[in-house]
């Protein structure tokens, strides 16, 4: 069954417009699972619904990683593949995640709370003293670049130079800029590792020095800042959006006796890491499709969190929804090793927000990026008042 050329879930241009999620609906009432030919990717399986998700998300050994594990990466395979966690199976897998997963799990998010609603507290009442601020770079960035400066235990004269780097990797206007602070970062992690190969500390960095090569420390290192920073910032910022459009829904957020269930129903609601990718090893059978080895599956995860067989009225925003089976943080073995962390940053930003922002004044138009991989807005210019 092929979607409609009309229908390119491979075009940013489709996740912007005004009524995707209408549409993903549409095409769901075709099949869980549909063929796709996408302009620029070729072909594909796309999985729409929530069960052949999990099937394929937890089930590596039939859809790997090895091949890549997002679109747009223009490689094939991919730059790190093998060498890098989100690159590799069980149970090599096991190798890159365990070094650093203490840094990531609930209980260590627990421990940084104090620390997060400092820093959170201080990002929005900074942002409280100006007229105009861009939500994207002055508040949904801030607390996770930090973090991951804490995480990696930057030097402090390093730090300004640093968070600089990754404003301009992940907040950069145009490609060459952004390509550009990436390959004045890699460098530097490196410098890091080596440093701490010889002289190690309490750090994720020294972490994956005591067990990987040197390129392996830099490849991995740099893909939890880019995850750790990305999906946050987008959160934060879809998530806001969110709340403006719909007002009732902001001064509700208030008066939510759980934040973690608003939290998860905002991930749920903007999944802004729109895909995963899995290569099939053998032919297999995947939602009455004929799947063959080789081929290329995609999970769409807004297509999955918003299933009416598993979400009840997917479409209504709901932030005491409980349960949440989203997959905004995947699913299976490679479920995001940062997720209790991130959550924990976007629990106590929309906590902050909710205690210190009586009214949150669009400037203006937003802009979305034009990314496949984390779709969110390059641009929120707002006004915030004061409770």
């Amino acid at each position: 069954m092929i979607l409609l050329d009309t229908h390119d879930l491979t075009d940013p241009a489709f996740w912007a417009a005004d009524n995707p999620h209408e549409l993903v609906d549409e095409m769901r009432g075709q099949g869980a699972v549909q063929r796709h030919e996408s302009a620029a990717e070729g072909p594909l399986w796309a999985v729409l619904t929530h069960r052949e998700a999990l099937e394929v998300l937890g089930d590596p050994e039939t859809f790997s990683s090895r091949g890549g594990s997002l679109l747009g990466t223009g490689q094939t395979p991919p730059a790190g593949s093998g060498r890098m966690m989100a690159l590799t199976d069980p149970p090599r897998h096991r190798t890159y995640r365990e070094p650093v997963a203490p840094f990531f799990t609930t209980r260590y998010a627990s421990g940084l709370q104090a620390r997060l609603r400092e820093l959170t507290e201080q990002v929005v009442r900074r942002a409280l003293e100006h007229e105009e601020i861009d939500f994207v770079r002055e508040i949904g960035a801030k607390v996770p670049l930090t973090i991951m400066c804490d995480l990696m235990d930057i030097p402090d004269q390093d730090r300004d130079a640093v968070v600089d780097m990754c404003d301009r990797a992940f907040l950069g206007v145009t490609p060459a800029e952004r390509r550009a602070a990436h390959q004045a970062l890699l460098p530097y992690l490196l410098q890091l590792a080596l440093h701490r190969r010889d002289t190690p500390g309490e750090d994720l960095i020294s972490a994956f020095a005591a067990t990987l090569d040197l390129d392996e420390v830099v490849l991995n290192a740099d893909n939890i800042i880019v995850g750790g920073i990305q999906t946050v910032r987008h959160t934060a910022a879809m998530a806001t959006l969110t709340l403006v459009q719909r007002p009732a829904a902001w001064h509700a957020l208030g008066g939510c006796a759980d934040l973690t269930r608003a939290t998860d129903e905002l991930l749920r609601w903007t999944s802004v890491g729109l895909h995963v990718l899995r290569t099939a090893t053998k032919d297999v059978e995947l939602g009455g499709q004929k799947v063959r080895e080789g081929d290329r599956v995609v999970v769409w995860a807004p297509a999955a969190n918003r299933d009416a067989t598993v979400f009840d009225r997917p479409h209504r925003l709901d932030l005491e929804r409980h349960p949440n089976r989203h997959i905004a943080f995947g699913w299976g073995t490679h479920y995001c090793v940062g997720g209790p962390l991130a959550r924990a940053e976007l629990r106590e930003l929309f906590g902050a927000m909710s205690r210190l922002v009586a009214e949150i004044e669009p400037l203006g138009a937003y802009r979305h990026n034009r990314s496949i991989i984390n779709f969110g807005l390059d641009s929120f210019p707002v006004r915030l008042r004061p409770r």
